[in-house]
């Protein structure tokens, strides 16, 4: 028997390694580390990974009152916009003004991807706003919203003329994003 049993006393503890104390420094440090960088992010700003990459292959009829529907076909040949909206957003309704007066400057086609609408509303909604659109599918089921990426309404593409995907505007667009962002890029799109 060892002295310790015979003196009565427990064997003395192991030491353990101090790093155990500081995991939980380590870890709010890891974590607000993170945070501070989402912080900086733009949230507007989610890479899209069609950018680059041909237009989805899809084909719409048109919405409810117009003869023009939208496929992928329509959007080779020529620098455009596809504009994904609908009558119950609320975004879409701010945006419109913009849209409108983009095609009175005749700037370049914009084509409406109408989005899980019902067809008599947004029938009404481009009959009453006025309609920015040369072509205009509709989208009941939403799936090709899907294919083209969409997390939500509104978003506006700029196509180059061989049909490729080149920038996603996520949310409503404003004079200023199309002052700063928008034209510069259909201007060198289109030299």
């Amino acid at each position: 028997m060892t002295e310790d049993v015979l003196a009565g006393s427990a064997p003395a503890p192991e030491k353990r390694p101090r790093l155990a104390g500081y995991l939980p420094l380590l870890v709010f440090i890891t974590m607000a580390v993170l945070l501070g960088i989402g912080l900086t992010m733009n949230p507007r700003v989610i890479p899209s990974p069609l950018i680059g990459k041909p237009v989805p292959e899809f084909s719409l009829p048109p919405v409810k009152g117009r003869t023009l529907g939208l496929s992928r076909a329509d959007l080779k040949g020529e620098v455009s916009l596809v504009n994904v909206f609908a009558s119950w957003c609320v975004a879409c309704r701010d945006e419109h003004p913009v849209l409108m007066d983009m095609q009175r400057q005749g700037l370049v086609p914009i084509h409406g991807l109408n989005y899980k609408d019902k067809p008599d509303d947004a029938q009404g909604w481009l009959d009453r706003l006025g309609d920015p659109y040369t072509r205009t599918g509709a989208d009941i089921s939403g799936r090709v919203a899907i294919d083209w990426g969409v997390y939500g309404v509104p978003e506006t593409f700029v196509v180059d003329r061989n049909g490729n995907i080149v920038h996603k505007h996520i949310g409503a667009l404003t004079p200023q994003a199309v002052r700063d962002t928008i034209l510069p890029l259909l201007r060198k799109l289109k030299e």
